[in-house]
């Protein structure tokens, strides 16, 4: 396995082309925009940069990296000869259904689909594949040069072969592959999602503020980030996602998001990308400032 084709430059898009690229394979980088493709190797390139200052790797390294990556705007052409897909596009299902589609349609039979999705049934997305042997999630974490973990997700039909394969092609990444079984939220979301959710229905209920909250986690439970800054570090419109997809799929109320979340994803405060959510990044992408709407 050498080609690996990536649906998707954005934030986890462009690190998992980063983390293949790195480890010496040939990257196809996918997107529809040109200009996210761009912002996808400009990140990629500042990220080297900063693994650079760190003596971490060369300058010959860096050059050899971006060497191995190769854009593309089309999907028929950016798959081609790819013995791996993943796809790492927004978590909708409906647009993960559409490009599982096409995929199937334009890749070789020997091809492997993966999805990066952080909730939905692989399943699912198998289902409208002929190939749901050969469909398998591999979900990345942010940020994906620097996190270890891997979840292996095996669909209902997902093979031996095709687990065995990705588990090892994950080793090679210098990652730690940890499989798991296809249900809502798999193990990652369904345990990070409900203690962000019930942090943010504590600031919603008045027990604490947005820095009391994070630093009694912090501190307390010896977390590296408080909930609700990693909620707006994850994007407050992704932790809303999969919260629905788990409560859809589990029909149990303690999946159900937060009011006040709901909220602020209908008015456009995501968090770090947006420039506001718990905390405000005006200034900078540190939590440092608590958002205007939650002062005491």
């Amino acid at each position: 396995m050498k080609n690996i084709a990536v649906i998707g430059a954005g934030t986890m898009g462009n690190g998992i082309a980063h983390t293949f690229a790195q480890s010496g394979f040939n990257v196809q980088l996918i997107d529809i925009s040109e200009a996210s493709l761009k912002r996808g190797m400009d990140t990629i390139s500042r990220n080297l940069d900063r693994m650079v200052a760190k003596e971490k790797i060369s300058e010959d390294d860096k050059s050899t990296t971006l060497g191995n990556i190769t854009t593309f705007t089309s999907t028929e052409d950016g798959v081609k000869n790819a013995d791996l897909v993943v796809e790492a596009a927004t978590e909708n299902i409906d647009l993960k259904l559409t490009i599982f589609k096409q995929l199937d349609e334009v890749c070789d039979e020997n091809t492997i689909l993966a999805t990066n999705t952080s909730s939905i049934s692989i399943t699912q997305i198998a289902a409208v594949t002929s190939r749901p042997e050969k469909v398998i999630g591999m979900h990345f974490m942010n940020p994906v040069p620097i996190m270890k973990l891997v979840e292996i997700i095996r669909g209902y039909s997902t093979s031996d072969d095709v687990t065995t394969t990705i588990m090892e092609l994950s080793k090679t990444l210098g990652k730690v592959p940890t499989e798991v079984n296809d249900y809502p939220g798999f193990v990652a979301n369904r345990i990070l999602m409900p203690m962000i959710n019930e942090s943010i229905e504590t600031l919603y209920n008045g027990v604490a503020g947005v820095e009391e909250i994070d630093t009694v986690m912090k501190l307390g439970m010896a977390h590296p980030m408080g909930p609700l800054q990693l909620a707006d570090f994850i994007g407050l419109d992704v932790c809303l996602s999969i919260l629905n997809v788990m409560y859809d799929g589990f029909k149990n109320p303690k999946y159900a998001p937060c009011p006040l979340l709901v909220n602020m994803v209908m008015a456009g405060k995501l968090g770090v990308k947006s420039g506001e959510g718990f905390y405000d990044y005006a200034e900078s992408r540190k939590a440092e400032k608590v958002s205007k709407q939650f002062f005491k």
